[in-house]
């Protein structure tokens, strides 16, 4: 029996898809071609698999959010994974920001952030530069059209320069885009354990 996840955690969850994934070992050719390239270059998840049904989408799908979440330069992997953390605190999307929460805390060797994010959000008491990135990825997330120059300015005053700024951009779009997928697709769960 599983158990659906809502509230925001580190602890990442099991993805459960709502629709059957594609069976590797009767994917089509085309969905085989689509799978090549998978989130992170690491393994082929049961999202990505439910991804496959579209193999055209998937194969453009996956090289982008690489290129955005993984690519050398610009904003450090860390700070990106916050940029999706912002989105998917205001899209709700439970399984995506423990996902990037674990990957932060990972990659800064220090929970401190995300454990501050999770238990007061935008409240959260960070280091002005962290601030910065996480307040605009929740302002973008809610409402993209009042991103300002204020916004931009308060960014550059934190440290970032304008690659910076854009794979922040890049990255808490990305994740208004993925979350709803994750949504729409599954739910994250928690095996409990049978009575």
């Amino acid at each position: 029996m599983s158990k659906v996840v809502h509230k925001f955690t580190r602890n990442v969850p099991h993805w459960q898809p709502r629709v059957t994934p594609v069976v590797l070992a009767e994917a089509s050719q085309e969905q085989l071609d689509a799978l090549q390239v998978t989130p992170s270059n690491t393994k082929v998840s049961e999202y990505v698999l439910v991804l496959a049904h579209d193999p055209e989408t998937l194969k453009v799908r996956s090289p982008l959010f690489n290129a955005i979440m993984y690519d050398p330069g610009g904003m450090s992997r860390a700070e990106r994974e916050l940029g999706a953390i912002g989105a998917s605190i205001v899209n709700r999307c439970v399984y995506c920001a423990a996902v990037h929460a674990d990957r932060h805390a990972k990659l800064e060797r220090d929970t401190d952030v995300t454990d501050k994010i999770f238990m007061s959000g935008a409240d959260a008491d960070l280091s002005p530069r962290n601030k910065a990135i996480l307040n605009f990825a929740i302002k973008l997330s809610q409402c993209p059209s009042e991103a300002s120059d204020a916004d931009m300015t308060m960014l550059r005053e934190a440290g970032l320069d304008d690659n910076e700024i854009l794979d922040l951009i890049l990255s808490a779009a990305l994740f208004g885009w993925a979350n709803r997928l994750m949504h729409v697709l599954g739910d994250p769960v928690r095996k409990e354990a049978a009575a």
